[in-house]
């Protein structure tokens, strides 16, 4: 259960959609002031170098990342029109390259740290199980020096959510989170236990925001993951938005496989000014990195 490894994947087109969808969603949640719950189920390692050999392996930050820089933030001048989400998600990845060259990639744990607000005293939850994953997370985490902000757990993420809901009031009572759920999906039993542990989060914390990013490929547990987390939420009378980018692949040779080309994410309780954002930003990610049959975008939202 532990072969997979995100440093093979960091920075790829599914990367780009997630994080860009997180920032917005964390932007907006940080508008109000009381204190914010971040819950990551599946952290990884957190930071990512992009020129290290999992990363040269596959070359996948070349088609996402990479790629998006290259267009929208050229020494030049930009080749195509950005959007505000785009931007913000832009910035926030040069910031952790000072030296204008893309060396490093900030992994879920990484943004939503980098975000956290000091003075509204928000919180951090990272679980990660994978054994050299968690070891460097905590490495990583470390030279942060953030104290009991961020606190990292090497247990099961499904199960280790579910204490920490509903988070602790604030001092004027307040209770407010956004838990973050992407594990690998290397095992078939994981969108099983995606669905189970939502219905069990709602039960415990409605009114949290829940954001799960999975992958689009031709595996029935794939597609019907979303449209049973839509029933969910509608069950609970909760909104939701369900969001696609696909690249699509250039000619495969015989017996050649694409690899991943797509990936959704899900949003119970989204922010009102996700939905149009999202349907500004991915044309232009399509357009940016888009590799032919197949690419795409869709944006569905509750109301």
């Amino acid at each position: 259960m532990f072969s997979y490894r995100h440093a093979f994947h960091a920075g790829n087109h599914a990367d780009v959609l997630k994080h860009l969808a997180l920032i917005a969603t964390l932007r907006h949640l940080m508008l109000k002031p009381p204190a914010l719950t971040l819950v990551d189920t599946h952290a990884g390692a957190g930071l990512y170098r992009l020129d290290s050999e999992f990363t040269d392996k596959g070359g996948e930050a070349e088609h996402g990342v990479v790629r998006l820089f290259s267009v929208l933030r050229p020494a030049q001048g930009p080749m195509a029109a950005s959007t505000p989400l785009i931007d913000d998600y832009l910035d926030l990845v040069a910031g952790f390259n000072p030296g204008g060259s893309l060396r490093v990639y900030p992994g879920s744990p990484f943004v939503m740290q980098h975000l956290m607000r000091h003075e509204a005293r928000d919180r951090l939850k990272l679980f990660e199980l994978h054994p050299t994953d968690g070891k460097t997370l905590s490495s990583n985490i470390a030279q942060l020096e953030a104290g009991r902000a961020v606190v990292i757990k090497r247990d099961d993420g499904f199960e280790g959510l579910k204490p920490l809901l509903p988070p602790p009031a604030d001092a004027q009572g307040s209770r407010r989170g956004l838990v973050l759920i992407d594990p690998s999906y290397e095992l078939k039993s994981d969108y099983g236990k995606v669905s189970a542990c939502i219905q069990d989060a709602l039960k415990r914390f409605a009114t949290g925001t829940y954001f799960i990013w999975y992958p689009v490929i031709p595996r029935t547990e794939a597609h019907d993951l979303p449209r049973k987390l839509r029933a969910l939420a509608q069950r609970a009378g909760r909104p939701w938005l369900h969001a696609t980018l696909a690249i699509g692949h250039p000619p495969l040779a015989p017996n050649e496989r694409p690899g991943l080309t797509a990936s959704g994410v899900f949003v119970v309780n989204p922010p009102h000014t996700l939905a149009d954002g999202l349907r500004a930003a991915l044309p232009v990610l399509v357009d940016v990195l888009g590799r032919g049959r197949g690419q795409g975008h869709a944006v569905e939202a509750s109301g």
